[in-house]
């Protein structure tokens, strides 16, 4: 079966397997083109339900700006194994421990730009503040102060009841179920068949643990901003429009630590995936201030 357009890698990328002291990790890797100088390393976390392909679109246009990148799954998403019932394997700790082992195996000798996506940015604002100085700069990605609007929240309870009683397969029909209105237009089968694969290669506990700490994350938006002050570079971007965290909160945090907020138009939630040559375009820019 030929790859679908939308997961197939451009030339300047390539998929990994790397063994770090903490597992086996997946990982697409883009190379700036030969001849181009290597301006620095970046690191894409994804967010919940998310996997590293979310980052697919981002990789030829940092590559031909000269960054190489790495977007990764994180335990229990997708192509990386993860303990499928033991919640304490997916705490937050366990992650930023889990970039960091990435960081040591991929590129130890650099301090490398830090991107997360949604659940992911949360992720990755906890290892800024376990160690900011290994880091080039941060940047969340439609990610919020603290944890997600009222309405997600009550999803995420129902989520995780239905995960401690149901297979994931079981869960998968639900939300299909749910999802469905009468004026909805007809889903692409090819992208729902990798949804869904990807949905159940997902580990249970990993999708419970990611829920609550969504629903339950305190806002460290101050112990972020002593960072700033000690000298990371820090940028805040969000689309348009977003479901999960409004966008007045994303805006805010930017204005509480004093760094730069960017709305990329025309997109919601994942602008990484919706726009991702605007996307890329501002990360590089704020990159390259940062040499």
């Amino acid at each position: 079966m030929s790859t679908p357009p939308f997961l197939a890698l451009p030339e300047t990328a390539r998929a990994r397997r790397i063994i770090t002291k903490r597992g086996d990790f997946a990982v697409l890797e883009g190379l700036p083109p030969d001849g181009r100088e290597v301006r620095g390393t970046a690191f894409l976390v994804p967010g919940f339900t998310g996997a590293k392909e979310d980052f697919i679109g981002l990789l030829d246009p940092l590559a031909r700006r000269g960054y190489r990148a790495f977007a990764v799954d994180q335990r229990g998403q997708y192509e990386t194994p993860g303990p499928l019932r033991d919640a304490a394997a997916y705490e937050r700790g366990e992650l930023v421990a889990d970039l960091w082992s990435l960081h040591d195996a991929l590129a130890p000798d650099e301090r490398p730009h830090l991107v997360g996506h949604s659940f992911g940015g949360l992720v990755a604002r906890s290892a800024a503040l376990d160690d900011a100085g290994r880091l080039a700069s941060l940047t969340l990605l439609s990610t919020g102060p603290a944890a997600i609007r009222d309405a997600e929240i009550a999803r995420l309870l129902l989520l995780e009841g239905a995960l401690a009683g149901l297979s994931l397969g079981q869960v998968w029909e639900a939300m299909r179920r749910a999802d469905r209105s009468a004026d909805a237009p007809p889903r692409d089968p090819v992208v729902t068949a990798y949804l869904r694969d990807r949905w159940l290669a997902n580990s249970p506990a990993g999708l419970a643990a990611a829920a609550r700490q969504l629903r339950t994350e305190p806002d460290l938006t101050d112990r972020l901003g002593a960072c700033v002050a000690a000298g990371l570079r820090v940028l805040v971007v969000s689309g348009a429009h977003d479901y999960a965290w409004p966008v007045a909160w994303q805006r805010d945090t930017a204005r509480r630590l004093g760094v730069p907020y960017v709305a990329v138009e025309g997109t919601g939630h994942s602008p990484n995936a919706e726009r991702p040559d605007a996307t890329a375009r501002e990360l590089a820019d704020f990159w390259d201030v940062s040499r």
